[in-house]
């Protein structure tokens, strides 16, 4: 295993040990939008919503959609109490990976730390690319 993914890795079984070591749950239900409806709200320019990617850079640097805030799952440590501070709890918040798994995890991060409205960019941006905009690279 690459020793990025690895930390990728390690990073997300942090995040699962400390929301079950809080008693938080990722059992609870997800709001999940489409790519399809992704891409709508993005071209009616809503400024309301707030884009949170947890790809890696190195992944950035292959793929991304424009106006997203990436914060990697791999910093998790260095990002988490900075959340609060960058972000409205109450504001809509969708939140982008390469397939969805990563940006599941972090909405159930987000809602157990009160965030109110959070939804998970279903396929992430690999689904992105091969339904709505295919000028995007797959990786």
């Amino acid at each position: 295993m690459p020793r990025q993914r690895f930390s990728v890795t390690i990073n997300s079984i942090r995040i699962v040990y400390r929301n079950l070591m809080t008693g938080n749950s990722f059992s609870q239900p997800m709001n999940q939008i489409s790519v399809e409806e992704l891409a709508q709200r993005l071209s009616s320019g809503d400024a309301s919503i707030q884009l949170v990617d947890v790809r890696e850079p190195q992944e950035l640097a292959i793929a991304s959609i424009e106006g997203f805030v990436n914060l990697p799952l791999s910093e998790f440590a260095e990002w988490e109490d900075q959340v609060p501070n960058l972000f409205n709890p109450q504001a809509e918040t969708l939140v982008l990976c390469h397939h969805g798994i990563r940006s599941a995890q972090m909405c159930q991060w987000l809602t157990a730390q009160g965030f109110t409205n959070v939804q998970n960019i279903s396929g992430g941006i690999d689904a992105y690319s091969l339904s709505v905009d295919h000028s995007i690279p797959q990786y």
